[in-house]
């Protein structure tokens, strides 16, 4: 692994880690949400983000404070004492401005060098943020003035200081991966998937997986994965399922700002809430016109607690969700409360093959929810084990008893298909599946069939089901001899 971050769990590729930072000799669990701080505008102040809401980690902006009256403060006390957070500080270097101004008047090199005299525990170069409208000549130009960047500072002092080595490319997810292989080569420490603000702002969860999926095949699982710009709680759970292990943060401060309030499901705006639906201190204590009868700074305050309670709530059901082994559970729950995040769910499962080589091999329970879970890694990891087994002679497979008629007869289950019947009490075919299933999941099932059955060609199979979809039917292998068992038709 990495030698600033440790595995500890792991679920899907989502982990909890351990990144250690040297500088302030601390260490951070991850997936670990990190505030926004704005040295001229503290909505909350650090110390509260520490102790109140037990932020490991913050992070603020090094460029800011560059060309701040706070600049020479920083330089002679350091980071930590101007913010009063005894945590680990990431510092960003600028590349914001740079996105939305056009210009900034500092080089990778200095900046670097800055957040290094200032004491920050994580620094950033300065790289170009390559937005999704962006096309493909563009993209890789900006990407190879990023990864000259990310070689200018290899001889930048930064003591203990860790190193960030941004992965940027638009949407092209060959430049994304190709960048990650890049960015994994400086020998840096954790790799931000940079410019996806965008993407989350348009609800564009799909694009968004597909761009952190290649990212992440061009990392590898050692490296620490730092998603730039996510701060809503509604899509922590499928980015921690990708593989991402921080999030930043401004959207506590700003949505509050502007009376909105966040939710795992999405936004709400507080003028049209006639109830709080959270059980935080801040929702307890107060209905809706409470809240809208508060000045604006103090209502602004305490929209921002809320906010902040829900984001750092999540990550801790995310983390346990992650030791259960029942993160997939928790994404599918999420995706039901936004169409937006459907699609991203459903983007996720595009990668189930790459999320099948991280995912462990055993875990307490698979639930089957929705047509979706039939995508599932575990059912890939089934059908590739099928391919693998070797049968002979008159083999049956079906829903129901054994039958001394064949030589073997073997249970079927969907969504997995055919399995013999002494793994019957292994993970997952211990699955916990409604009486209505769908017909996803019998397709998957007689897409197991057809894995068994094309690697035993010497085999007579002979499928016993009760009352298959003609759209799972149709996937069965023509040399399959197809029965209806008299039972209850479970369509």
């Amino acid at each position: 692994m990495n030698d600033v971050f440790e595995l500890r769990s792991a679920d899907a590729a989502g982990r909890i880690g351990e990144l250690r930072v040297p500088q302030s000799d601390t260490v951070v669990e991850t997936p670990a949400l990190m505030p926004v701080v704005n040295p001229n505008l503290q909505t909350i102040s650090p110390a509260r983000l520490e102790n109140e809401f037990g932020a490991e980690i913050c992070i603020t902006n090094g460029y800011i404070i560059s060309q701040s009256d706070y600049r020479e403060e920083a330089l002679s006390k350091g980071l930590h004492d101007l913010l009063d957070f005894s945590g680990a500080i990431m510092t960003d270097s600028g590349s914001f401005q740079l996105a939305e101004y056009g210009e900034i008047d500092v080089t990778s090199a200095e900046i670097l060098e800055f957040q290094y005299q200032i004491g920050s525990d994580i620094g950033t170069p300065v790289d170009i943020p390559t937005p999704p409208e962006a096309g493909r000549e563009r993209a890789a130009d900006e990407l190879a003035t990023t990864q000259d960047r990310l070689e200018s500072i290899q001889d930048v002092d930064t003591g203990a200081m860790l190193v960030n080595a941004p992965v940027q490319g638009g949407v092209h997810t060959d430049l994304r991966e190709r960048a990650a292989r890049d960015a994994r080569a400086t020998g840096l420490d954790i790799h931000p998937i940079g410019a996806v603000v965008p993407l989350m702002n348009a609800y564009e969860y799909g694009k968004m997986v597909d761009v952190i999926a290649a990212a992440k095949r061009g990392l590898g699982v050692a490296s620490p994965v730092h998603l730039f710009g996510a701060g809503h709680p509604m899509m922590f759970a499928l980015a921690v399922a990708l593989g991402c292990d921080l999030f930043d943060s401004a959207a506590y401060a700003l949505y509050a700002r502007d009376d909105r309030y966040l939710t795992v499901r999405g936004t709400e705006r507080l003028p049209e809430l006639d109830y709080l639906p959270c059980e935080c201190p801040v929702c307890v204590a107060h209905t809706p016109d409470e809240l809208r009868a508060m000045p604006d700074d103090e209502r602004e305050t305490r929209l921002a607690q809320h906010n902040l309670y829900v984001s750092f709530g999540e990550l801790r059901r995310i983390k346990q969700a992650i030791r259960r082994g029942d993160l997939l559970e928790l994404v599918e729950a999420r995706a039901r409360g936004h169409p937006a995040m459907l699609d991203g769910y459903r983007a996720l499962l595009d990668h189930a093959d790459q999320l099948e080589k991280e995912d462990p091999a055993s875990k307490d329970a698979f639930f089957y929810l929705s047509a979706e879970s039939a995508r599932r890694p575990e059912v890939r990891r089934h059908h590739e084990r099928l391919a693998r087994l070797s049968v002979d002679g008159e083999i049956l497979l079906t829903e129901g008893d054994t039958n001394a008629a064949y030589d073997e007869s073997w249970r079927v289950v969907p969504p997995f298909g055919p399995l013999p019947r002494a793994l019957s009490e292994t993970y997952p075919l211990t699955a916990e599946v409604p009486d209505r299933m769908d017909e996803q999941a019998y397709e998957q099932a007689a897409e197991g069939v057809r894995r068994l059955v094309e690697t035993n060609s010497d085999g007579e199979f002979t499928l016993a089901h009760r009352g298959w979809p003609e759209s799972a039917l149709a996937r069965v292998p023509s040399a399959v001899h197809i029965e209806r068992l008299d039972a209850v038709d479970r369509q």
